[in-house]
């Protein structure tokens, strides 16, 4: 392996960590909006619950669509 490799792998691990990452603040953001009063009074479940549901999506598909990017364009 080569240190471009491994520098390639690094940035790898960490951009699929911080899609993780990033998911998950997006879904507790949309929790807060959904149950608290950040927005509107009593909280708003037509803004939050979307955001929450787009934050598990981004949260568990986003590393597998990264993933399988990567392996095309790698060609494996």
């Amino acid at each position: 392996m080569t240190p471009q490799d491994d520098d390639l792998w690094r940035n790898r691990f960490i951009l699929v960590n911080l899609v993780r990452i990033g998911g998950t603040v997006v879904v507790l953001i949309g929790l807060a909006v959904w149950y608290s009063d950040l927005l509107v009074p009593g909280g708003s479940m037509a803004v939050g619950l979307p955001l929450a549901l787009a934050g598990l999506v981004a949260s568990f598909w986003g590393p597998i669509a990264l993933s399988r990017h990567w392996k095309g364009r790698d060609g494996r």
